[in-house]
């Protein structure tokens, strides 16, 4: 019964993961937001990337500030190796990471914990250092996969350039926002809703080392206080595939609590062909 639960459910989302994923031209990620009760979201981002990547997620940070619906703040920064191999979920909170997560199939990946309602409840973008890739290639992942944990989709899946780190085109221009990616963001969250599922307080301590310390002030049963604060032990399940492309997958998982894991998946590059392979410097 728990296996046909499970089929039921994936069922349900893939549906909705499906029917956005045709919609190039809105790319949004099926109707996943942050839910917030007015713009802009102020939202704390963990810096849990090493030196080899503080370049890309800088620049990441500064051009996905150039929306006016997103005010991005580093809340708290912990680059240890475990704390990076972890990268443990927030409550309310944005964790970035790279670490060696070994030969995944990966290169990039972005988790979100969406709640009953398909609000966004808390997500970690994670670069994987097993494999290698250009100065291009850095770009256009770490842009990407923050991208998705705000709830964008792809711009294209057939390796066709809009020119935007959201398409799967080797294009040299293909490492940053563009302005429909913001017009994108505006449309997403052109509404405001009854509740913030992301954390709101002033408090500056976000559970940094991984702890259980995260903060949210948002209604008890609601948003980041649906499942209680704190990050999330263990990391989520990766559950089933509800969608395989040639350069990504999305996968999707019971959270057990009427929400659900859902997992973006940017297919790393290999030797054989399969992927576009590396960007040009």
């Amino acid at each position: 019964m728990k296996v046909r639960h499970n089929l039921v459910m994936v069922g349900a989302v893939a549906g909705l993961v499906l029917t956005s994923a045709s919609a190039f031209a809105t790319h949004s990620w099926s109707t996943y937001h942050i839910a917030r009760t007015a713009n802009p979201v102020n939202l704390k981002v963990v810096d849990s990337v090493s030196t080899d990547w503080q370049f890309e997620f800088d620049t990441a940070l500064s051009e996905w500030n150039e929306s006016s619906k997103f005010v991005l703040n580093v809340a708290s920064a912990d680059d240890s190796g475990k704390t990076r191999k972890q990268c443990q979920m927030v409550s309310g909170q944005m964790r970035v990471c790279n670490a060696s997560y070994g030969g995944t199939g990966w290169a990039g990946m972005a988790s979100i914990n969406i709640d009953s309602n398909g609000h966004i409840t808390q997500g970690t973008a994670k670069m994987n250092d097993f494999y290698s890739y250009s100065a291009n290639f850095k770009r256009h992942v770490m842009c990407q996969e923050i991208g998705h944990v705000f709830g964008l989709g792809h711009t294209s899946t057939d390796r066709s350039s809009q020119g935007t780190c959201m398409d799967y085109s080797n294009d040299p221009s293909s490492i940053s926002p563009n302005l429909h990616d913001l017009q994108q963001l505006d449309s997403i969250y052109s509404h405001v809703d009854t509740y913030n599922s992301y954390d709101t307080s002033s408090s500056g301590d976000s559970g940094g080392g991984g702890g259980d310390s995260g903060v949210c002030n948002s209604p008890p049963g609601k948003g980041c206080n649906k499942f209680g604060t704190g990050a999330s032990k263990g990391g989520p399940p990766m559950g089933l595939p509800v969608q395989v492309g040639r350069d990504f997958e999305i996968w999707v998982a019971s959270d057990g609590r009427g929400g659900y894991w859902v997992h973006h998946v940017y297919v790393a590059p290999d030797q054989n062909g399969r992927n576009f392979g590396r960007y040009d410097d």
